[in-house]
């Protein structure tokens, strides 16, 4: 992800339909301060959220590791983001495993986590397809309540 793609992100960031789990669509500022987080997980951890695009270069969405707090313990998350008219073909699934092959290949880490709101079945799916189990509910988080899911890595 790099400064080239904010407009791709701030479109995406800002569609109500992709962030209807979210507390709000993000702005254009919020989008740009997103790939700036994203280039400084980079440097400090050599991973992050990654854009998805088609073998022919089409803008997707994004995907990729963050560390998140699930009731004040750091964990290791796998989260995605589809544009909305190109959702439920697959993307989100094949770049979230790819996000779990890197995870066991280039992290020490025990776990890896999805953090969903609790009726964004779509995303429910997604996790299912990487073999991650309901384990617990976030109750810290910026919405009353977020699912946990997780998958071994070891």
């Amino acid at each position: 992800m790099t400064d080239a793609d904010l407009e791709d992100m701030a479109a995406l960031l800002g569609d109500p339909v992709v962030m209807h789990y979210y507390p709000a669509p993000k702005s254009r500022a919020e989008a740009a301060q997103w790939i700036a987080n994203s280039q400084r997980r980079y440097a400090e951890h050599d991973y992050g959220l990654w854009i998805i695009e088609t073998l022919d270069g089409e803008f997707l969405g994004d995907c990729g590791l963050t560390w998140q707090s699930v009731n004040g313990t750091p964990k290791l998350e796998v989260g995605f983001r589809v544009r909305a008219e190109r959702q439920r073909q697959g993307y989100a699934t094949e770049a979230a495993l790819a996000c779990l092959t890197f995870a066991r290949e280039h992290t020490e880490e025990p776990e890896l986590v999805a953090i969903l709101h609790p009726e964004n079945r779509a995303s429910e799916r997604v996790a299912e397809k990487l073999g991650m189990h309901r384990v617990a509910d976030d109750l810290a988080g910026p919405i009353p309540v977020r699912a946990v899911y997780s998958i071994p890595l070891r």
